[in-house]
């Protein structure tokens, strides 16, 4: 008999993760985890993302027990300078607060650290990736035209790279995938630890198997 694929579930509503599973063949549900993940701070930016990631799978895992869940959180951020502090850069508050960042953000390099927590099985497995992105040095008006589009307001550092904010965009080193959101190839594989399987190999597999029972 072939084996049930494991039923997995995205801690989290983002369209643009559910989007890449599902186009990477992995028929995920995302659900809200309910976290809020302001009182959860580090001093360090990739252990404040993945405490962030864990929370969101441990609150999904406690109501869907028998799933693979897969939680994830993004920490936007700048390492110190001699000229500047390091700064993370949350969700924008509010319209003004959204213009502050992008301009402490317009022609410097930051980093992008998305960690991934997935449980499932009475495994936990942790993935983090990082990625440095560098915004034009756009003049004012161009960014307070951004912020008024509304675009990239749920956003850390306040701008989405797979929309209209790619125009403020100068270069991206790193993981695409990770810089959207979620560090595409680390999460299949671990997905694969927990029996997911490529669309284009799950044919071929039940054949297999077919062909040693018969």
């Amino acid at each position: 008999m072939a084996e049930t694929p494991p039923r997995i579930i995205l801690a989290s509503t983002s369209p643009w993760r559910i989007q890449m599973l599902r186009a990477a063949g992995v028929g995920a549900e995302g659900v809200d985890p309910g976290v809020d993940e302001a009182p959860i701070v580090h001093e360090s930016p990739a252990e404040m993302a993945w405490l962030r990631a864990d929370a969101k799978a441990r609150a999904v895992a406690a109501r869907f027990p028998h799933a693979v869940i897969v939680g994830a959180d993004q920490v936007c951020w700048s390492p110190a300078t001699p000229d500047a502090p390091a700064m993370v850069f949350h969700k924008p508050k509010d319209a003004a607060n959204h213009l502050e960042q992008l301009l402490t953000l317009a022609g410097r390099r930051h980093q992008l650290s998305t960690a991934v927590a997935v449980r499932g099985n009475g495994t936990l497995c942790r993935y983090v990736e990082h990625s440095a992105v560098t915004l034009r040095a756009a003049p004012v008006e161009e960014l307070r035209a951004y912020v008024e589009s509304g675009e990239g307001r749920g956003c850390a550092g306040g701008y989405q790279v797979e929309g209209t904010g790619s125009w403020l965009i100068d270069r991206i080193d790193g993981d695409w995938f990770n810089v959207v959101g979620l560090p595409l190839f680390g999460v299949l594989s671990i997905l694969r630890t927990f029996g997911a399987t490529p669309p284009f190999l799950r044919a071929s597999i039940a054949l297999a198997r077919a062909g040693r029972m018969a």
